[in-house]
C-alpha cells in the first residue's frame, strides 16, 4: 500500500507525477498549508519528525526527502527506464541533475523567497535595515548565483532535450518543482528560451497532467 501525502504547493507534487509515470497503484492524501504561517499543519508534522513534504507511507513505513523517494521507487521499477545505465554519459547527467535540484538551486529560491518575506512584513524595530541588508546580499550573492545556475541549465537544454540527455528520466522530475519556482522567483522569460520549452514538454506529459489533477495546480509562494 503507497500513500502520497501531498502538502499543496509543495515539493511533493513531483513524487504524485512520479506514481503516474510508474503506473503503480497508490492513494494520495492532500493536506493543506496553515492559512497563517503558510507551513506544514499538524496532521503532516505527525507522519515524520520533521514534517517536511514529502512524505510517502509503503507498508507503514515512512519515506521522506524527494530524492530518496524517487531513487527508492526507481531502483523498484527499472522496467520503467527512468534512471540511464551505469557507465553512460547520460546516468552522469543523471546524477548531478537529481543532487543539483535540491542542492544547488533550489536554496537559491528559497534564500529568495525568506528575503520577499522579510522585506514585506519584517519585524517593526529592524524595518529600517532589512532592505539594505537583503538588497545587498542579493546583489553581491544570490542573483550572481542564480545567473550562473540558470545559464548552466540553459546550455544543458539547449544540447537536449531532456536533462539526462534525449530521454525523459526521473532527473526531469526531480527538477521540474526548482524549475517551475525559477520562473516566478528568476523570472527566467526570454534569457532561457531552452527552458522554457523543456517547461512545455514537461507539462504535456500525461503523467504530469494527471498529477495536477490529483494534487492541484501549482501555485510557487512569493
Amino acid at each position: 500500500m503507497i500513500t502520497v501525502h501531498h502538502l499543496q504547493n509543495s515539493r511533493s507534487q513531483r513524487i504524485i507525477w512520479l506514481m503516474e509515470e510508474l503506473g503503480v497503484d497508490y492513494d494520495v492524501q492532500i493536506h493543506e498549508r496553515d492559512p497563517d504561517t503558510r507551513l506544514a499543519p499538524a496532521s503532516y508534522k505527525a507522519l515524520h519528525p520533521l514534517g517536511k513534504a514529502p512524505v510517502v507511507r509503503v507498508d507503514g513505513e515512512a519515506l521522506a526527502e524527494t530524492g530518496a523517494i524517487i531513487e527508492y521507487f526507481v531502483d523498484r521499477h527499472p522496467e520503467k527506464a527512468l534512471k540511464p545505465e551505469i557507465g553512460t554519459p547520460a546516468r552522469d547527467r543523471y546524477n548531478y541533475w537529481m543532487h543539483a535540484a535540491e542542492g544547488s538551486l533550489m536554496p537559491l529560491l528559497v534564500m529568495s523567497l525568506f528575503f520577499t518575506q522579510m522585506e514585506t512584513s519584517p519585524p517593526f524595530f529592524i524595518r529600517p535595515f532589512v532592505k539594505p541588508v537583503t538588497g545587498r546580499v542579493r546583489e553581491m550573492y544570490l542573483r550572481p548565483s542564480l545567473k550562473n545556475i540558470l545559464e548552466y541549465v540553459e546550455m544543458q537544454l539547449s544540447q537536449s532535450d531532456w536533462f539526462a540527455g534525449d530521454t525523459f528520466t526521473a532527473a526531469d522530475i526531480m527538477m521540474s518543482f526548482p524549475m517551475e519556482a525559477a520562473m516566478v522567483r528568476a523570472n527566467i522569460g526570454k534569457p532561457c528560451p531552452s527552458c522554457l520549452e523543456w517547461l512545455e514538454r514537461v507539462h504535456a506529459r500525461p503523467g504530469y497532467k494527471i498529477a495536477v489533477e490529483k494534487g492541484g495546480e501549482q501555485t510557487i509562494l512569493t
